[in-house]
Order: C-alpha cells, then structure tokens, then sequence
C-alpha cells in the first residue's frame, strides 16, 4: 500500500534532500507519495525541483506532490514532517546579531538565550496552525517535527492543541556514537541512558556491552591530557580495549562539557557549541577560553554562510545548471537519519528506542510532569513512549528545572502574544539581568520580526 509522507517546510536547505535520498534507498519500505510544501514559492521550486531530479536518477517509483497551501497536501498524510524556519536565515541572523549589540553573544540562537527566545515567539503561532490542520485534514498521522526551538515548540503545540507531535533530532544520538569513538569501542556495542532538554541532553550512563563505560572514559581523558596512567586494573573489564585510541572526537575541542564531565560525572550532548548556551553567566560578553562565542569560537556567520552555500548548490542541481551530484545519495549524517528506522520500528512494533523529544508524564519523576523532556523512547505501534528513568540524579534534575523556567516563560509569551512575559522569559533565561536592558531588546526583537508575530501585532 502507498503511504504519504509530507514535508512543511521543504525549502530546508538539508534536511528534504536527505530524507528523499533515504526513502528512495528504502525499497523495504514500499511506495509512497512525497509532499513538499513550503510558503515561499521559490524555495518550493527549488525542492520540488531537486526531489524530482532525484527521483528521476534513480528510477524511484515516488510521486511528488508541491504547492504553497499545506491544507492541499496534508489530505491522506501517514506521515507530517515539519521543518519550518519562519523567517529563515535572515530573520535568524536578527536573533542573534540584535542581542550582540547588548553584549549578548550566541553560537547558535535556536533554543535558549535571547536569539532563542525570539525565534519561538515567530515559530510557536506557526506550528500551532500547522497542527490545528493536521488535526482536522490526517488526524491518524505521524507528527514530527524537527524544528527548533525544539523544546519550547513542542510543548507549546501539545498544550495548545492536544496534538501529539514528536520532536526529533540527532543530536543526543550522535554524541553517543562520538564517545563511542573516543575510547575505541564500535558504535553499535555501546548504549547510554540519558534525560534533557533538546541540546542540553545529559548522558549520565554509559556502558559498552553492558560494562559501565565511564572508568574508560575518564582513563581516555587524562590520556589525552598526557596524564601518567595504568591500564592493566582497566584491561581486566576492557579486554578489548586498545592501548591507544586515534579519536577524531577530543576533548580539548569541547573543554566546557568535559568540565561539565568531572563536576557531574556525566556528559552534556551535543558538546559546547550548543551547551554553553544553557549556561549564559559562566560566560559574560561571550567570553570562552580567551576566545568570543559565535565570533571566533564557532562562528555564526560561518554557520550562515555555509546554510547559504548548502541552499545555492541545492537550487543550481534543482534547475539543472549543475549536474546531481551522486554523493546525495551516500549515508550521511543529518537530522533526517533516525526517521526511517523509526518508521520501520512502528511498523513492526519492534519497540527500538529512540532519543525524542515526549511530555516527560512521570517518566522522570525529579522533573515537571508536563514539560517535554528530550528522553530515550521506544518507537511501537501505539506511540513513542518514554522510558521511565527512576535513577536520574538530582543536581542533575536541578540544572534542568531552572531552564525549564525559562521555557514555560518562553511557551507562554508566545502563546499569548505577551510582551511582557518575553521581558520575564529573557531575564529567567540568565543572558540578560538587567530590566531595563530586557525590555530593550525585546522591543527591538520584536521590531525586526513584526511581519512574522501574529499573536503580538493585530493583523
């Protein structure tokens, strides 16, 4: 039977051309209909026209479907996945580059701090009417959704509409498999349990064949560190372990999580480009190891550019200007990678778990029941369902509650269309301590993104 997968936001410069090169290779997985939409008709001109150019290559069978209204897409959907980056990079540069001009500096911009406050003020009221359709036109379909700010959107959705969406990212996942490399063990042999907020996910359980893992670890560490250690006690546990590991993944590239590592005895995913964000006042006026976060200490405007880059090729092999590249359809790593193999666990109830963002509902008993919690998840039949995780440490937990402070600011500023509850929401999160200083920027924030902020500006 031929199911239909539908993608709001297709115009994502990445994500659809990986997702497509996955369910063109994916013949176990039947046929299926492929929806693209996207509001700005350019960018669905460009996804319309590179999915149809691969599905050409290689003989797929997929029909492809593209307009700018979702309402005639969704109609017989199995499968919604959103993607959407209202106002795209352009509005995303506001985010980021109006707070710098308070002092305010930012790697990212997407989830915390203020760029990622003020992205969810534009996002939420978009999601949400993305939603209400997805109700009304394929209330049996699978929700995903992969944009962000990953945790303030889909709790917003959840309590304002009932609907079950599904927040996605590979982030936790390929943490995992990073340490997994740095103490030499393969991929596949090693598992994690782990509890967060979407980019500040911790892993505070790590195990290779079942072996408590974090023992290599730190040994690993302080051999990086060229430390004097002693192998032998360890090889008894790790007979396969070998003296020396040559791991791309170092830990001097990523010195506030494994600082993070020795106080907690747990590692934050997914590393210091996203977790320093999480923890604004250990570093005032984006100060970072005698570096500026976003500036010199992985730059937002190399991240930009590089989008920019991504799109520009994605539109000339679109119109045909260059030639596809064959290299589209290799396995590589993106947020589209763990959706397929949960498709195929629902599928057969095969129960695989899978890191997604779910209401934690008790799963986590030292956290807010309603908040939605980036959790490890088994993928069956009748849902995604969190595993319950009774041992998860308390510094821990309250390193979490206060940000999710800041997100239930954040849901309901946005929600509501409420100016002052964004002033709170920027001054909970901790980048921003004076009021006045808050009000400023949202003022400016708001200013810059007033074409995208219904719930704030009367149409």
């Amino acid at each position: 039977m031929t199911q239909k997968i539908t993608i709001i936001g297709a115009g994502s410069a990445m994500f659809t051309q990986g997702l497509v090169a996955d369910l063109i290779l994916s013949e176990d997985l039947g046929a299926w209909e492929l929806g693209l939409v996207d509001t700005d008709p350019i960018a669905l001109e460009v996804a319309e026209g590179l999915c149809r150019r691969m599905v050409e290559a290689r003989d797929s069978a997929i029909s492809v479907q593209g307009s700018t209204d979702r309402r005639e897409v969704l109609p017989g959907s199995n499968v919604v996945v959103s993607t959407i980056g209202v106002g795209g990079r352009r509005g995303w540069e506001s985010d980021v580059f109006i707070p710098r001009r308070y002092g305010v500096y930012q790697p990212v911009g997407d989830s915390v701090m203020p760029g990622g406050i003020s992205r969810a003020m534009r996002m939420i009221p978009a999601l949400v009417d993305i939603a209400v359709d997805v109700q009304a036109l394929c209330p049996e379909a699978w929700f995903f959704n992969y944009s962000n700010p990953m945790t303030a959107n889909c709790w917003a959705v959840r309590q304002a509409t009932g609907v079950p969406m599904i927040g996605l990212c590979h982030g936790t996942f390929h943490v995992e498999r990073q340490l997994a490399e740095f103490i030499g063990a393969p991929a596949d042999e090693v598992s994690s349990t782990y509890a967060g907020l979407n980019h500040f996910t911790i892993i505070y359980d790590f195990r290779w064949k079942g072996r408590d893992a974090w023992p290599l670890v730190r040994t690993r560490l302080a051999q990086e560190r060229g430390q004097a250690i002693d192998l032998r006690e360890l090889g008894q546990r790790f007979p396969e372990m070998g003296a020396e590991v040559d791991s791309s993944f170092k830990a001097a590239d990523n010195p506030f999580s494994w600082s993070f590592f020795e106080a907690y005895g747990a590692y934050p995913a997914v590393n210091d480009r996203h977790v320093v964000e999480f923890f604004p006042e250990r570093f005032p006026q984006g100060g970072y190891y005698g570096k500026t976060l976003g500036v010199d200490a992985f730059s937002f405007e190399s991240t930009i550019s590089w989008g920019d880059k991504i799109y520009a090729d994605m539109s000339a092999m679109a119109t045909g200007k260059q030639p596809l590249n064959p290299r589209i359809f290799e396995r590589t790593v993106g947020e589209h990678e763990q959706l397929l193999e949960i498709l195929r666990s629902i599928r057969s109830d095969s129960k695989r778990i899978f890191s997604a963002n779910v209401p934690n509902n008790g799963a986590v008993p030292n956290l807010p029941d309603d908040a939605v919690l980036e959790l490890p998840t088994a993928a069956g039949a009748t849902g995604m369902r969190p595993l319950q995780l009774l041992d998860f440490p308390d510094p821990l937990s309250a390193l979490l509650i206060r940000k999710l402070a800041a997100t239930r600011l954040t849901v309901e500023a946005a929600l509501q269309g409420d100016r002052a509850l964004f002033v709170e929401a920027l001054l909970v999160d901790g980048a921003v301590t004076d009021p006045e200083t808050a009000a400023k920027m949202a003022d400016e924030l708001l200013a810059a993104h007033r074409q995208y902020l219904p719930n704030f500006f009367a149409s």
